[in-house]
């Protein structure tokens, strides 16, 4: 598979011009990937009205896909908001209520995007912040009560479950409704034997990271329309993600994307499957040692730490100390992401160093279920409002004004606009969180 945009760009750094353009670093060498680090120069076509050689590459991950593909130089986020404005603007062309159904486990970005755009959001509650497990049979309640213009889920979640996405593109579609899937850290999936990729599930919109789990630059990151899903969405996919891009996208981001697409069709493909099959044998052996592996998805190791006698910040903080460094990791769970990349030599080492650890004791300690909580304001009036940072001990009764949570997760306790309750100050302090933005009284 041919790759333009990188054959252009390092074409242009090997004529060594007088770079009289941004940015400012002019080629010089620093870092060493200045030479390829560009900007819109004639020739190298533009993001978000691409008709040269990003369209071109833009259709080489089409086709890799089975999908309208469009890039993103800043992640899902990006993508993320993007899917919501398409939603809205489909929702006025429609006549319909711009209502969005959705899994509470959102990234923060949905909560912001949805306040940004005027998306109404309806919430689909799950037994943990984390993680939703949506029930069919509360879909179809919902979808008949509320009458949404888009369900949204997240699928693959933070914590590699997997979401029955067949089962809910049915659903949605027998009534109308579009599905738009959040699945940031599932790229991959769409080269496992068979795809679990929620495009060749039924899904309309997709939006993945892939500087996650393949071989791409951090930003890059891809837009997926369905083949099948209504026209409208596929005219205003471009204009959308312009509304919320930086006009300066990293072309180093996209290059990476442009030479992901050959590696996806010389081998790289074939690897991750092969790699997920070999994963499933270390995780067995995980498993055999005591470990309890939670994860749907087949390159997240996700372990319940505290079923081994551990928080699972305490087994991050051991693995960092054989200078393995796990993803993600709070009192609950211990998360390491695998790639064909950490190879079998990888797989044996983090096998190695979590059989070495003594099992303890059972901890019999659960977390918060999250509570619904009642919306005072909407998320755009408080995200707009006059704010200020309170200790968490004096935000009860309190309007949050913005997301109190980082990357990672990125997951909110509670959204802004929401009153927060008891049970939310003391899911606060369960994941040290210590101040929160409130709206001012």
């Amino acid at each position: 598979m041919d790759t333009p945009i990188y054959d252009f760009v390092k074409k242009y750094a090997e004529t060594d011009p007088l770079r009289a353009h941004m940015p400012g670093h002019k080629g010089v060498s620093r870092l060493g990937v200045e030479s390829l680090d560009i900007t819109e120069i004639n020739g190298a076509d533009s993001l978000y009205e691409a008709r040269g050689i990003i369209l071109e590459s833009e259709r080489n991950a089409s086709a890799l896909f089975g999908a309208h593909t469009l890039y993103s130089t800043e992640g899902s986020s990006l993508s993320i908001r993007a899917m919501l404005a398409m939603i809205v603007r489909y929702s006025a062309e429609q006549g319909r209520r711009p209502l969005v159904l959705a899994a509470r486990n959102a990234h923060k970005s949905f909560i912001y995007g949805a306040a940004m755009v005027g998306a109404e959001v309806e919430w689909i509650y799950g037994e943990s912040y984390l993680s939703c497990n949506i029930s069919l049979n509360e879909l179809r309640a919902k979808i008949a009560e509320t009458k949404p213009v888009a369900v949204y889920i997240t699928s693959p979640d933070y914590l590699g479950m997997v979401e029955n996405i067949q089962a809910i593109a049915a659903i949605c579609h027998a009534h109308g409704v579009l599905l738009a899937v959040d699945s940031a850290h599932g790229a991959y999936l769409k080269f496992l034997k068979p795809s679990l990729y929620p495009i060749d599930l039924g899904a309309d919109l997709v939006c993945s990271s892939a500087h996650k789990t393949l071989p791409v630059l951090t930003g890059g990151g891809y837009l997926h329309i369905s083949e099948k899903a209504p026209r409208e969405l596929l005219d205003y996919a471009r204009s959308s993600m312009e509304l919320f891009g930086s006009t300066s996208p990293s072309f180093l981001a996209l290059e990476s994307l442009d030479l992901c697409n050959r590696e996806l069709s010389e081998g790289y493909a074939e690897a991750i499957a092969d790699f997920a099959r070999l994963a499933a044998k270390y995780a067995e052996k995980l498993n055999t040692g005591g470990y309890v592996l939670i994860s749907d998805e087949p390159l997240k190791l996700t372990i319940a730490a505290k079923k081994y006698g551990y928080l699972g910040n305490e087994l991050g903080a051991l693995l960092e100390l054989e200078g393995i460094i796990p993803e993600f990791s709070d009192r609950d769970y211990l998360v390491l992401m695998l790639t064909p990349d950490v190879g079998e030599a990888g797989l044996l080492r983090i096998t190695d160093a979590l059989l070495a650890i003594p099992r303890r004791d059972e901890i019999a300690e659960n977390p918060p279920k999250p509570s619904r909580l009642e919306s005072a304001v909407s998320a755009r009036c408080a995200l707009f409002s006059p704010s200020e940072t309170v200790p968490v001990s004096n935000s009860f009764g309190r309007i949050l004004a913005s997301a109190s949570v980082g990357c990672p997760p990125a997951v909110p306790l509670a959204v802004s606009g929401e009153r927060i309750d008891e049970n939310t100050q003391a899911a606060f302090e369960y994941y040290g969180i210590e101040f929160v933005s409130v709206v001012k009284e």
